[in-house]
């Protein structure tokens, strides 16, 4: 790629890659929290190249391995490899990545016990303001615990170790994401996927495979994703009637999964389709059901209706999917910011200043930590220091502060 792209700007690089990758102009600069005439300017050389920190957000969101790609600068060679955004990513790496190649037999596994701990560590993740440190804290005993009883049981007792082990493999994904390194969380999704299929239940498949494709449309494989998540709804759907809720569940997961794939794919109507598959399977389900792991339910719907309107540049269509539901009904706090920083987008779009600023106020105040972690968080918030005028400019300092922007 580099010699092909040697001597042209940095513009003209950044479209060249994001073309070869597959992803609209509108797709990107959504991930790095711009409009797509900002991005379009910087393609074509009318805007200045982007600062620094700017840069490393789209070599991010382009997948590229090494700045040098977009910069064509040798001595621009940083990695984007081994990131550590939170404290907590270098315990939960050491207990991926180890290799122990022997294990004392003594005290015995317990599976069920296991899987005890696993769901315990979901509803932390879920009910923290700070939901990775506290998650965070409980993953890297869970791993080695449950590849230790992988080790030793035997039977129905190691399947059911596996879907504990997929389970806090997938956690890991959650609490890893956007605060470490692309091929850290390709590995946390791998092992989900390798343990669900040694636990041998369509369930935890559906489940890895929901995890695997955030981490593959996060990379730039938005097609293998759509695919691999159509593919899990197929396995779940001789099921739908006689097997349990979250069976139904999880096939809805995939369903929304596929929704924002394809909204980023800017398949509108294919989207659309899928959103609505889900929105009727949450019918199915109790009254205040939510999934486990990926919380599907009705207010979860919701919230990828706004996301999806918002990928898809309709922001008063994400307005009214917001008017129309319950936002802090959804049972997470983590997932109830990013739903407040996704109405914060639309309004964004709409140019609307004071409710952009208003409504990332309102989802900093659910989880600061979700939203310092979060880089379209920190891009808005850095664009309302720098671009939303003087109304807003002291409270939108305040914001910057709070999102862990310094020199603000």
């Amino acid at each position: 790629m580099s010699d092909e792209l040697a001597g042209r700007p940095i513009g003209e690089r950044i479209q060249a890659i994001r073309e070869r990758t597959g992803k609209s102009r509108p797709v990107v600069a959504g991930l790095v929290g711009r409009s797509a005439e900002w991005l379009k300017a910087v393609e074509r050389g009318r805007r200045q190249p982007p600062r620094i920190d700017m840069l490393i957000r789209l070599g991010e969101a382009l997948g590229v391995v090494d700045l040098s790609e977009l910069t064509g600068a040798e001595s621009l060679n940083i990695s984007l490899q081994r990131r550590a955004g939170h404290e907590i990513v270098a315990p939960i790496r050491e207990a991926i990545e180890s290799a122990d190649l022997t294990v004392s037999p003594d005290p015995r596994p317990n599976a069920e016990h296991l899987a005890v701990q696993a769901e315990r560590a979901w509803q932390t993740w879920h009910a923290s303001a700070i939901p990775r440190a506290a998650a965070g804290a409980l993953l890297p005993r869970l791993i080695r615990e449950g590849r230790r009883a992988t080790r030793l049981l035997d039977g129905n007792d190691r399947r059911k170790a596996f879907a504990a082990l997929a389970s806090a493999y997938a956690l890991s994904e959650q609490v890893l994401a956007w605060v470490a390194d692309s091929a850290l969380l390709w590995l946390a999704a791998d092992r989900c996927m390798e343990c669900a299929q040694q636990a041998d239940d369509p369930e935890t498949l559906a489940a890895a495979a929901w995890v695997l494709g955030n981490v593959w449309r996060s990379t730039g494989r938005e097609e293998d994703a759509w695919r691999l998540v159509s593919d899990a709804s197929a396995v779940l759907e001789p099921h739908l009637d006689n097997g349990s809720d979250d069976t139904r569940a999880l096939w809805g997961s995939n369903q929304l999964h596929a929704s924002i794939t394809l909204a980023r794919l800017g398949r509108e109507g294919d989207a659309m389709h899928a959103l609505d598959q889900a929105d009727a399977m949450t019918a199915r389900l109790p009254k205040g059901y939510a999934h486990p792991w990926t919380l599907f339910g009705s207010p979860n719907a919701t919230m990828t209706g706004i996301s999806v309107s918002v990928d898809l540049r309709k922001s008063g269509h994400a307005i009214d999917y917001a008017n129309a539901g319950d936002l802090d009904a959804i049972p997470s706090l983590d997932r109830r910011a990013r739903l407040w920083l996704e109405l914060a987008r639309g309004y964004n779009q709409r140019g609307d200043t004071i409710s952009t600023l208003h409504t990332m106020q309102r989802a900093t105040s659910i989880s600061a930590e979700s939203m310092r972690a979060h880089p379209i968080a920190r891009s808005l918030a850095g664009e309302l220091v720098t671009s939303g005028g003087r109304l807003v400019e002291t409270e939108a300092r305040a914001l910057a502060r709070q999102v862990g922007l310094v020199g603000v």
